[in-house]
């Protein structure tokens, strides 16, 4: 950041936690960031409608999305009173997701374990964990590292036979049992119109930040097959996408 900075350039566009890099990097040079937390309580923006600032971008608001997350896969696997939960320690905000778990587990009668993960090992370490404390399947927090590792995440729950729920097809698409999140395309394309926007003169101070319009829920039936779980048709009905 500190070289693009020095550069410099016109815009900084920033992905995950770089966008406080770039929020710590320069007041002046426009940001255009995508991220997982709330952007407001992660101190990036003044509110969702007035950013404020030289900062305004898109946000997959996964805390919002973690009790649905948690109500899906208690539908798909009821008789699972023990939910695991794998967060990363180092993201900016990891105990809001928990915290909001929390509270759907409650509401839903589930006691819910949450493991913490920031390396390759640790993700190994936190299934043999959660196991240990009778997980009867995963909701996995939203999390970039865990994005760059969803195939040893996939490889693990099919490993540990243990159904998991993340937070976008990408893990569906490449084994993953079920998602339910925003689409990662269109939040790209919605930060690069806020850039195409940012280069033409507009400032971030005045873009309201954005949210995905289009929520995913994505099932792979093979994979469900090969955990021995039948899908809920009203599941199925309510699918975006089924990967056979």
């Amino acid at each position: 950041m500190a070289e693009l900075v020095l550069r410099p350039v016109a815009v900084l566009v920033a992905a995950g936690g770089g966008a406080h890099e770039a929020k710590a990097a320069t007041a002046t040079i426009p940001i255009v960031f995508t991220t997982g937390n709330d952007p407001v309580e992660a101190g990036l923006v003044d509110s969702l409608a007035h950013p404020g600032g030289n900062a305004t971008g898109v946000s997959f608001a996964p805390a919002e999305l973690m009790a649905k997350r948690l109500e899906l896969l208690h539908q798909l696997v009821p008789k699972a009173t023990v939910i695991g939960m794998v967060v990363n320690p180092d993201n900016r905000n990891p105990e809001l997701q928990v915290r909001k778990v929390q509270d759907a587990a409650r509401s839903l009668g589930l006691q819910l374990q949450v493991a913490r993960a920031r390396t390759e090992a640790e993700i190994d370490a936190s299934f043999a964990t959660l196991l240990k404390l009778h997980a009867g399947a995963l909701l996995v927090g939203s999390d970039p590292f865990f994005n760059g590792r969803r195939d040893q995440f996939v490889a693990l729950a099919a490993r540990h036979a243990l159904p998991a729920m993340y937070d976008n097809r990408l893990f569906v698409a490449a084994g993953g049992l079920v998602s339910y999140g925003g689409s990662t395309t269109e939040v790209y394309r919605q930060a690069g119109i806020y850039t195409g926007k940012t280069l033409n003169g507009a400032k971030p101070a005045d873009l309201p930040i954005m949210q995905p319009t289009n929520v995913e829920f994505v099932v792979n039936l093979k994979t469900a097959k090969a955990l021995g779980l039948t899908i809920p048709q009203s599941l199925l009905l309510r699918a975006d996408e089924v990967i056979q």
